[in-house]
């Protein structure tokens, strides 16, 4: 245990070994997945059944919706790094998302009514903006409660990554149970109450989180700019954000066109930045990372058919025994939270055996279960007949392979990426590691939209095509998974993982030069 740890991490005490300030944490983002993914589990059949889209219409606004809500974490990381800080964009992220959820259960007499769909935008708009604010620097709080090289990190996001799975589980079974049974607004109207105790968790229990988060400079916050404290001219350009999303969530193909220019200029501005002045080990490690981060693309592109083509494939073509399809969407998370403990010990057990494998091999063996995955559910329909339901045996089986794939990448990723990262930088880099997952939700949703069966003639014909689309990714996918694999050691070594050091005490102190960069107290420095 370092003494930056001693101090500090250990003032409030501990639980399961870890410090208390990450079950805040935990249940504030636990409550946050229970409305996103209740939202979620919904959003395709709403899209579908009630705003009347079709089949290719929705996935494209499906992409696009997860896309931006992936995107904006660069613009809620940037603020937060600057000036905000981590725990007032968390802070303020969840109002946004409060207020977007209520909105979610306003749903007009269906069909293409205007005013009806432009509420409907504009929730969508809340909520990514908000998820924007939340998303990276809810997860680099959780790295400032650790040393940089304890060996409970990955643990410690994967314990974060269980609170995210079991919200939304919970939010799956009860948000889809609700909203296909008893109506939209019931299923998005309890989303928003779970968003509401996510923020109560949060700011009730501040005082758990030791001042991590806070602003660099609290001074320049109270500041008058344009007339207003500079802390709400932040807040203004939240919702200008609103705004702006607004109108993209309309124009989806301005998103993949917003997707490949952003992410050209966040790229090169990355890596400029670790080649221009950044020591030579520092720029390594951001290159193992941008790695790690165009695989990551690949990987959502394909996992995300869960919320769109496979969650109208279950609804469609599977012999559910009268379960609303929705509730399925709960199956992924319900296997993480089985699994996550497992997966956290089991990479703490090896870690201390020196045996526990490099970031890049888990990655690669993430992509392998990914197309396994779905060439077990094409084995399986095809194996009843094609004018057969498919037994909804192979559905849980397609999500355990690839829960299992998402536990060797996710929580490894957000623990690489905050690892990886010179701490000045890191809500930049965590903010490009969730941009990554913006393309990927994109490319999923068109994906899914070539997916649609209504270019098919019959329904056979449409699960046929799903089926044909499903195994050329999964070749896609182990193709992709081997390669990984062969080039993981070269990566391995770019992380150079042996030279980290702890000696900046808390993470962001040493680089910016300030007491209360990383949200210390300077009356507890000397504690």
């Amino acid at each position: 245990m370092t003494k930056a740890y001693a101090q500090h991490g250990d003032a409030a005490g501990t639980f399961l070994g870890h410090p208390k300030g990450l079950f805040v944490l935990f249940f504030a983002e636990m409550w946050e997945r229970f409305s996103y993914y209740g939202m979620r589990a919904l959003l395709i059949f709403y899209l579908t059944k009630h705003w009347l889209f079709s089949d290719g219409e929705s996935g494209v606004i499906y992409g696009a919706y997860t896309a931006l809500v992936y995107i904006t974490p660069v613009l809620g990381g940037y603020l937060a790094d600057r000036w905000l800080g981590q725990r007032k964009a968390v802070l303020y992220g969840a109002v946004l998302l409060t207020f977007g959820h209520f909105m979610m259960g306003f749903e007009g007499d269906g069909g293409q009514d205007p005013t009806s769909l432009n509420i409907f935008w504009l929730a969508l708009a809340f909520i990514i903006v908000g998820s924007g604010f939340l998303k990276a620097n809810i997860s680099v709080i959780v790295g400032q409660l650790y040393p940089r090289t304890d060996v409970r990190r990955d643990g410690a996001y994967t314990i974060f990554y269980m609170g995210i799975n079991l919200g939304a589980a919970l939010g799956s079974l009860l948000c889809g149970y609700l909203g296909e049974v008893y109506g939209w607004a019931y299923g998005f109207g309890a989303a928003g109450f779970g968003m509401l105790l996510g923020l109560i968790v949060f700011v009730v229990f501040k005082p758990l989180l030791l001042g991590r988060g806070e602003p660099e400079n609290p001074a320049l916050l109270d500041e008058k700019k344009f007339g207003l404290k500079f802390e709400w001219v932040l807040y203004l350009v939240g919702l200008v954000a609103v705004g702006v999303c607004w109108w993209l969530v309309q124009n989806q193909a301005l998103v993949g066109t917003l997707l490949g220019v952003a992410g050209a200029i966040l790229i090169a501005y990355v890596i400029g930045t670790a080649v221009i002045k950044l020591p030579s080990e520092d720029r390594d490690r951001i290159f193992a990372a941008m790695f790690l981060i165009m695989g990551s693309i690949l990987f959502w592109a394909l996992f995300e058919q869960a919320g769109s083509s496979l969650n109208l494939f279950t609804d469609r073509y599977v012999d559910r025994g009268g379960v609303p399809a929705s509730v399925f969407q709960s199956v992924n998370a319900i296997y993480i939270v089985l699994l996550a403990p497992l997966f956290a010990g089991l990479w703490t057990w090896l870690g201390r055996r020196n045996m526990e494998p490099s970031a890049p091999v888990k990655f690669g063996f993430a992509m392998l279960q990914l197309g396994l995955g779905f060439f077990v559910l094409k084995w399986g329909a095809e194996a009843v007949g094609m004018g057969n339901a498919t037994p909804v045996l192979f559905i849980f089986l397609i999500y355990l392979l690839h829960t299992m794939g998402e536990l060797c990448l996710s929580p490894v990723g957000l623990s690489a990426m905050n690892r990886l990262a010179p701490a000045h930088m890191a809500s930049l880099i965590m903010g490009t590691w969730f941009f990554a997952s913006a393309t990927g939700n994109f490319a999923a949703g068109l994906i899914a939209s070539a997916t649609g069966s209504e270019k098919a003639s019959g329904e056979g014909a449409g699960k046929a095509l799903v089926l044909d689309v499903y195994q050329t990714i999964g070749l896609w996918a182990i193709g992709f998974g081997v390669l990984v694999i062969v080039v993981s050691p070269l990566i391995k070594k770019l992380m150079h993982l042996d030279t980290l050091r702890d000696a900046d005490g808390l993470a962001g102190e040493k680089e910016i030069g300030e007491a209360q960069a990383a949200g210390v107290h300077p009356e507890a420095k000397g504690a």
